[in-house]
């Protein structure tokens, strides 16, 4: 029988990225199903958070990161444009985001359609590996098409259906903690939070335990 997980993700999370290329692979080689479930990042539902945070943490995450992904042989660099527009120096978070809603919202359109993993994935490659405008041009297009899908028809329905994708966005956040955790990237199988980049082994593990076998 195939096994099943949920993957809380975000698209403003350095560590969100540095799980999915790890889990998609997993789902590719083993007979798992991982249902990608958006949420806001913090910056969005906690917009002070980075204001109140001690004064090391931006810059042991920004170390942490870096050498998870050269570690891994990931590739990584700082997003152009951030998903979230935010003063670097204060951490204030922007009262205008022209990114992170409409991330998101594909990244639920395409969950409707049982393909949030493989979109979020090459997205994520775009905003977190390097490249230079992700927004623009046909970059986002092209990830949609590797994932099987078809972004104008994605950001259609982004657009006139909001409200209902966002309630969506807000029952995966409530399904993330009534789950255990609060942060991403967390995959939650038969009830089991695994929260972190670093917790994908002890997940199959856990899944291999349950009856995971290659495909």
């Amino acid at each position: 029988m195939s096994l099943t997980a949920d993957l809380f993700w975000s698209f403003r999370s350095p560590y969100s990225y540095l799980a999915i290329g790890r889990y998609r692979a997993l789902a590719a080689s083993h007979d798992v199903t991982i249902d990608l479930r958006p949420v806001y990042p913090l910056a969005i539902r906690q917009p002070d958070f980075f204001e109140r945070n001690h004064p090391n943490w931006l810059g042991y995450t920004m170390r942490d990161m870096m050498r998870v992904a050269q570690f891994h042989g990931i590739p990584f660099g700082p997003p152009r444009p951030d998903p979230i527009v935010q003063n670097v120096h204060t951490r204030e978070i922007a009262a205008e985001q022209p990114y992170i809603f409409r991330l998101t919202r594909l990244g639920q359109a395409a969950s409707r359609r049982g393909k949030s993993l493989a979109f979020c994935d090459e997205a994520a490659q775009l905003i977190w590996g390097g490249a230079q405008d992700w927004h623009l041009g046909d970059h986002l297009a092209g990830a949609a098409c590797r994932a099987g899908l078809d972004l104008a028809e994605l950001d259609a329905e982004a657009e006139t259906d909001a409200e209902a994708l966002d309630a969506e966005i807000a029952a995966n956040q409530a399904a993330l903690e009534l789950a255990g955790h609060w942060g991403v990237p967390t995959l939650v199988f038969d009830g089991e939070p695994f929260f972190g980049q670093d917790r994908i082994e002890l997940a199959k593990w856990r899944m291999e335990q349950k009856g995971l076998r290659p495909r």
